[in-house]
This record gives structure tokens, C-alpha cells and sequence, in this order.
């Protein structure tokens, strides 16, 4: 049996905590103000603290050192009601286990408090300074994990790897990481991959010396070395050409430089950071990635979620760029009606949150009397207008190879070969009428048709495959 201690203002959480506790055979404590906390900590010695941020008197973040001081290095669970990445960042650097956010799972909890309980007394990282970042805005429980992600590889000096769709904020995480990190003093270097044409990529990357290619009169110091000290941010790291994939392994395997046309290595030390809207994974199978360079830029991932993924964040960002934009000439505010709000919410967002920032500043621009309305957005993005078409074209490619390698392994066995189209079949329709009920609400006939088959057709294949139909 372990000893827990609650401390929130709210009586409510901490009877709901405390009846939690004890449900899986733990003494609770309880303590409403982080001074009350400290005295009893002192005395009772808790194994597992969970404190809320905003306390009176005292706030959490501020006890959880002096908890440290007192009793030495003990699980804290974080919690709160405002789930910022300043927030995030400045409790796990202050030393918390964990980090929840108001109103929280009871299962969720559980799972933390468990976990603290078996690691109960492991060292954690050490209070740093935290600073601001600006742009990542968020409060649903996708950003909320984004958040504290960041906050626990900030401190870390392992390579990162953020993937997501174009205009996901990917580099604004890639400078939140850095501004957080023990390196934050040192220069953050931004190259997008994508913008170098092959054939000065390498010595864009790693530099060159005078006289190494026609036109290099005078030496380049590279992106890699100038990172010397800070962070290497490589954004469209798909787009790397496979002739400098060795090459930049090396480096960083290495922290060494080799620029173009020199025999002599410069020494560098930089932590990587690596983005991508594209499936490197795809790409290795493909041959375009070397899979020795993926796990070297990906100790950590994190995935950025798409705007329409987290809708619940949709009004916190419009009211966030709004705040930055102001009438030049009249200095006046601008506000979003129920109405602008609406339609915001209802768009899908397919260029994500730089297409939001700019519809923002399209209709202030546009608004009369500082009031935005529903007409005053600009036109819905489409799909096929940001490509993504090709982005479907590439996964029915990739399916299509998936499918082959399936098919190969399955002839090169005489005995699994047999019946492999009954096999394929199993495989590949019951998901595509899973999510075909899914779609019409259980409906059977609608369904049938989506799919091109008759009804009689889809409930005999539903009763074959055991899928339920609601």
C-alpha cells in the first residue's frame, strides 16, 4: 500500500481522487493549499502527490519545489484546468511525473497514479527556466499531448522527429523544443530541404571551400556547422537526396563536417530536429529513404494532428491571430461573431492552421466596424487545390505494393498459395463494410449501395464475417 496526496481547492476533485485512491488499496491524504501540503508532507512522507496548479496562496508549480527540498525526489502529478504549453513545459521542468488536464478520465488518472506508484522515488528532471513560445495554441486532448511531449524531450538532447500535414505548426514545435531546451541559447538553424535544388543540397548542408565547383570563389560555412551549438532544424527531411543521406548520417553520427572539396572534418554539436508531412516508413520500403538515417533522426516522434482532428481548438486560434491583427489605420479590434465562429468550426481545413491564420487576416481585412461575419471569410481551400489528391494517389500506391508483397509471400508457399483469392477477400471486405455501416448509421441498404452490391449480397457477407449489424 502506497500514501497519496491530494491537493486541489475544489472538494469535489479531491473526493473523487481520494475515493480513486483508495479503490486500489492506497492511504489518502488530502490538503487544499500548497502550504498545507508542504507541513504535511513533512510529517506523512507521501509516496504519490497529485496537486493542482492554481492553488491559493501558493500555486502547485511553486510547491513542487519546495516538496523536492523537503521530502527528495517523489512523483507529481500535474494537474489543471489551463492546459497551456507554457504550462506543460514549466511543471516538467519543475519536476512533475505527469501532467493531466481538467476535466480528466478517471481511467486516464488511474493509469498515472499506478504507474507513479511503481516508480515511486525516481529522480526527475531537474526546475529550469521556462520561456515563452509563441503560435502552439491548444486545448484539446490531441494538442494537450503535443504539449507534453515537447515538454518531456525539451529537456533531452535526443533527435526529434515531428510529423504531420503541411500547416500543422510542425517548425513552430521544432522552435518550442529549442527555446525550452538547455541549448536555447545557441542559434536555431532552419532548413527546409524541399527549397534546395539537388545539386547545391550538399553544399548547402556541409559547406564548401574555395575552388570546390565552378562558381565557389569564397568558402560557405554550411547549415550544419552554423547549427554548432543549438538545433539543426531539418523540415521536408523525405525530400534528401539518397546520394547525401550517407553523407549526413556520418555527421551525425560523428558531430563531424566534411565540406565540399576539403579533406579536413569540422567538429559540430548540434541537436536534430527533423520534420515530415510524408510516410518515411513508405519511403524505406520504397528504397527512397535509407532506414539507418530514419533511426537516427527518430528517437522521439511526435505527431502533429490536423486542424480538423481537434475542431475544439478552432475558436482558441482564430481569437489568437485576431489578437494580432489590428486596424492600421483605426487601431481597432476585431471580434468573431457566433455566426463567423460557426462556419469556422464547420470548415475541414486542409492547408490546417496556416489556412486558418490566413482567413483570419482575409476577413479582418474585409470586416466593416471591426465585427466579423460569416461572409467576410474568404472561399473554402479544396482538396485538390493543396494536392492532396496526389497525397491519395500515393497511399493507393502504397497500398497497391503492400498488396504485391502479400501476394508474393503467400505464392512462394505451395500450401498457403492455395484459396489466396478467398484470402484477399477475407483481408481486404470486411473493414470496407465495417466502415460502410459505419457510415449510414447500420443501415444495411444504404450501405449495400455505397458499395455497389445488393442488400441480400451484404447481410450474407456480414453473417459470414461475423460483423454486427446495429
Amino acid at each position: 500500500m502506497s500514501k497519496l496526496l491530494i491537493v486541489d481547492d475544489e472538494e469535489s476533485i479531491c473526493w473523487g481522487l481520494s475515493q480513486l485512491g483508495e479503490s486500489l488499496g492506497h492511504e489518502v491524504l488530502m490538503a487544499s493549499t500548497a502550504e498545507q501540503a508542504l507541513s504535511l508532507a513533512e510529517k506523512e512522507r507521501p509516496d504519490v502527490v497529485v496537486m493542482d496548479v492554481r492553488l491559493p496562496g501558493m500555486s502547485g508549480l511553486a510547491a513542487m519545489q519546495g516538496l523536492h527540498e523537503r521530502i527528495g525526489p517523489l512523483p507529481v502529478i500535474v494537474i489543471t484546468a489551463y492546459g497551456d504549453l507554457q504550462t506543460a513545459v514549466e511543471a516538467v521542468r519543475n519536476g512533475a511525473f505527469d501532467y493531466i488536464v481538467k476535466p480528466f478520465d478517471l481511467t486516464q488518472m488511474e493509469q498515472v497514479l499506478e504507474k507513479a506508484v511503481r516508480e515511486s522515488g525516481r529522480e526527475e528532471m531537474q526546475p529550469g527556466a521556462p520561456r515563452q513560445v509563441e503560435g502552439l495554441v491548444g486545448s484539446t486532448p490531441e494538442m494537450q499531448n503535443v504539449f507534453k511531449s515537447i515538454a518531456l524531450v525539451a529537456a533531452s538532447d535526443a533527435s526529434v522527429l515531428l510529423t504531420g500535414e503541411s500547416g500543422t505548426g510542425k517548425e513552430l514545435a521544432a522552435q518550442a523544443i529549442h527555446r525550452f531546451s538547455d541549448r536555447a541559447s545557441g542559434p536555431f538553424v532552419a532548413v527546409n530541404i524541399a527549397s534546395l535544388s539537388e545539386s547545391l543540397a550538399e553544399s548547402e548542408l556541409f559547406g564548401h571551400v574555395p575552388g570546390a565547383f565552378t562558381g565557389a570563389e569564397s568558402a560557405r560555412t554550411g547549415f550544419l556547422e552554423q547549427a554548432n551549438g543549438g538545433t539543426l532544424f531539418l523540415d521536408e527531411v523525405a525530400d534528401i537526396p539518397m546520394s547525401i543521406q550517407i553523407k549526413l548520417l556520418r555527421a551525425l553520427e560523428e558531430g563531424e563536417v566534411l565540406p565540399v572539396g576539403s579533406t579536413q572534418r569540422v567538429k559540430t554539436n548540434f541537436r536534430v530536429i527533423a520534420a515530415s508531412h510524408r510516410n518515411l516508413e513508405s519511403l524505406i520500403k520504397q528504397g527512397k529513404f535509407r532506414h539507418d538515417l530514419y533511426f537516427r533522426l527518430c528517437t522521439f516522434q511526435i505527431d502533429i494532428p490536423p486542424l480538423r482532428k481537434r475542431v475544439g481548438d478552432i475558436r482558441l486560434l482564430a481569437e489568437f491571430f485576431l489578437e494580432r491583427f489590428v486596424d492600421r489605420q483605426t487601431g481597432m479590434q476585431h471580434r468573431l461573431t457566433p455566426e463567423a465562429i460557426a462556419e469556422l468550426e464547420r470548415r475541414p481545413w486542409y492547408g490546417n492552421v496556416r489556412e486558418l491564420r490566413n482567413a483570419i487576416e482575409h476577413a479582418a481585412l474585409r470586416a466593416r466596424g471591426g465585427t466579423i461575419l460569416p461572409e467576410d471569410l474568404p472561399a473554402p481551400v479544396s482538396q485538390s487545390f493543396l494536392g492532396l489528391d496526389e497525397t491519395q494517389a500515393g497511399s493507393d500506391a502504397e497500398l497497391h505494393m503492400l498488396l504485391k508483397q502479400w501476394a508474393e509471400q503467400q505464392l512462394s508457399d505451395p500450401e498457403a498459395a492455395a484459396g489466396i483469392y478467398e484470402k484477399l477477400l477475407t483481408l481486404v471486405e470486411p473493414p470496407v463494410m465495417e466502415v460502410a455501416l459505419e457510415k449510414f448509421h447500420g443501415q444495411c441498404a444504404p450501405a449495400a449501395r455505397c458499395l455497389g452490391l445488393h442488400r441480400t449480397t451484404l447481410s450474407k457477407k456480414l453473417k459470414q464475417y461475423g460483423i454486427e449489424n446495429s
